[in-house]
Order: C-alpha cells, then structure tokens, then sequence
C-alpha cells in the first residue's frame, strides 16, 4: 500500500467538511472545530495518558462525546491482576465547556477543578507533567520525550463523506512520580516506566469497532516504542502503524490483531509485509463497560508480556523479549 504522507502544513478538514487523509510523524494539520460538518453531540475529543512500567499503571482521561464527558482515573497492578484505585466522574452535556486544545503538541495547561477533583495537564517543550487529587488520592507524574516523532494519522470512514478520525500518539516518554492512595506511596522510576499519550478528535458512526496496542521498553540499549491497530476507520492513506528507535520513525503498513474468544489466551499481531510478529501473553484484562444516555461501550485492555520481532527501516530485525505492554479490542455505540 502507498501511504499519503503530509509534508506540509495544512487544515484537517477541507471547505467541504470532508477530512484530507494521511500521516505525519509531527504535528503539521491544523484541528478547527467549527469546520466539522456534524451537529455538536457528535463530536468526540479525549486526552488520554498512560504511565506504566513492568507490573503496574495509572491511566488518566479527560475528554467528551459533547453530550456526556469523562474525567477519571484507573491505577491497578496488571501483575497481580488487582486495582488499586479507581474514579470516574460522568459530565452530563459537556458540549465543549472542558476547552480541549486543538493541538497535541502546543505549550499549556488543561484543567479540571470542580466537585472535589483536580485533574490537571501541563505540557512545557518535551516535558509534561500530570496531576490529579480527589479525597485521599494524590499524584504528580512527569514525562519527558525521549523521541521527537509521533504517530499522527488523519482517516476517513466510509459510511460518510464528513466523518473523520484526527489521531495523535506520543510514545518513549520516561514517566517519573508518585502515586498516594490508601495509605500507601507507589513510584515511577524513569529507568522502567514510560508515558503515551493518546490523543482524539473526530466524529464517526455510532457503531464502531477497533483494535488497538502500544508499547515502550528498552530494547539493544535503546528505547523502542510502537503503536499498532487496525479495523477502525478507512486506513488506505495510512495506517497508525509505526515503529519509534533511536530517534527515528518507521512507518508500517497494514496489521492484523488477533485473539481467543478468552481474552486471556495469546494474542497474535501480524503485518501484512512480515515487519512484525508479536505474541502477547496475557495477564490481566482491563475490562470496562459504559453505559450512560446513548453510549455503550465495552473494551477489552488486555496487558501482558510481548515477544517476538519488529524490522527497522534499514532491514535490521529487533528481537523482542519480555516487554510488558497491552493490546485492546474495542466494540462501542457512542
């Protein structure tokens, strides 16, 4: 496949609403709202960081669907299979009062301070820092890129000529902070825990399906990141498929997700062009189930131990072992 990649700056939707597809491994396309063609409640925009390392993760969202948003935190050790803490706080016809950024990559801060939660964003060059307090639970991460390049992918889908996917991901971030919670102090040590961000704007059809995984680990000395998924949106322009080592980007085709009907069985991640072959052995299945006015959404996170090989660009083959990550498969009406 031949993947249409943007060199030059430019908008994310044309005159016509209708989304102009392809990829770049920078912040180049320019996110304006009032250029959607849908009616409000069908606009989607999260903000959603991971910080995880080889037993435990903490997962913080901020985003909406405008007719119901979410600001929450997930904290659980997927070694154990145990959560340790857990909070979501549903917003009822947000319709954009959270002033989500336009861009991934931009200086600033993005907050949320009512009803007993903080939530905080803050992004200053290559280093972000991560808040949140509610009741007993506190905690203050800091993430610095260790990669320049991210995996940003604009897709359209087929069931409408206005609807869109504006995605951007940012891995190899080495996470350092603490988490308080129930009388016990966790840490981040940035020699093992990293951060991703997952970062979304779009409108698409109200039955919609993905498969999603990322990961960062030390690999040769190095630190490598992917991100890899298929079924979602039309990926003929560009596939979120990419590969992040010594400060280089590596960019992929198209990729099957593969698993049992029991999450927990192996997990397979295959391309089309034998540049990856990945086995994930399961051990805890982050299931969540929303249901709140129209949505309804249940997804799989599995996390585990990934093995196997990617290729580089230049040919060269990287030999996977023990890197502990996740795959998800995901079926949501929203």
């Amino acid at each position: 496949m031949e993947q249409q990649r943007f060199t030059e700056p430019g908008p994310v939707l044309d005159a016509k609403g209708r989304p102009i597809p392809g990829y770049s491994t920078r912040s180049m396309r320019s996110y304006d709202r009032r250029a959607i063609h849908a009616a409000p409640w069908r606009i989607k925009e999260w903000d959603f960081y991971q910080v995880s390392d080889r037993t435990k993760c903490l997962q913080f969202t901020l985003g909406h669907a405008s007719y119901a948003g979410q600001v929450g935190i997930m904290f659980f050790d997927f070694a154990e299979g145990r959560w340790i803490a857990r909070f979501d706080k549903l917003l009822a016809l947000p319709f954009g009062s959270l002033h989500m950024p336009a861009d991934a990559e931009t200086d600033g801060t993005l907050t949320y301070d009512k009803g007993g939660l903080f939530m905080q964003y803050e992004t200053r060059g290559n280093m972000r820092i991560l808040r949140c307090k509610k009741d007993d639970f506190e905690t203050e991460i800091v993430l610095r890129r260790k990669n320049p390049h991210a995996m940003v992918i604009n897709v359209p889908f087929d069931e409408s000529p206005t609807r869109f996917y504006y995605n951007h991901k940012i891995n190899c971030m080495p996470a350092e902070g603490f988490v308080r919670t129930g009388g016990e102090t966790y840490h981040f040590d940035p020699s093992d825990s990293f951060g991703l961000l997952d970062w979304g704007r779009g409108v698409w059809p109200f039955h919609n399906e993905w498969f999603w995984s990322n990961g960062t680990g030390e690999v040769d000395g190095s630190i490598l990141g992917f991100n890899l998924g298929c079924g979602f949106g039309n990926t003929d322009a560009a596939t979120e498929n990419i590969l992040f080592y010594e400060g280089n980007a590596h960019k992929l085709g198209k990729l099957q997700i593969t698993h049992e009907p029991d999450f927990m069985k192996p997990w397979q991640l295959v391309d089309d062009a034998g540049r990856v072959k990945l086995t994930m052995t399961p051990s805890f299945d982050r299931t969540t189930t929303t249901k709140v006015l129209f949505i309804n959404n249940v997804c799989h996170q599995v996390f585990g131990r990934f093995d196997g090989f990617v290729v580089l660009d230049d040919g060269r083959q990287l030999e996977i072992k023990e890197l502990y990550a996740f795959a998800e498969h995901a079926v949501n009406n929203w």
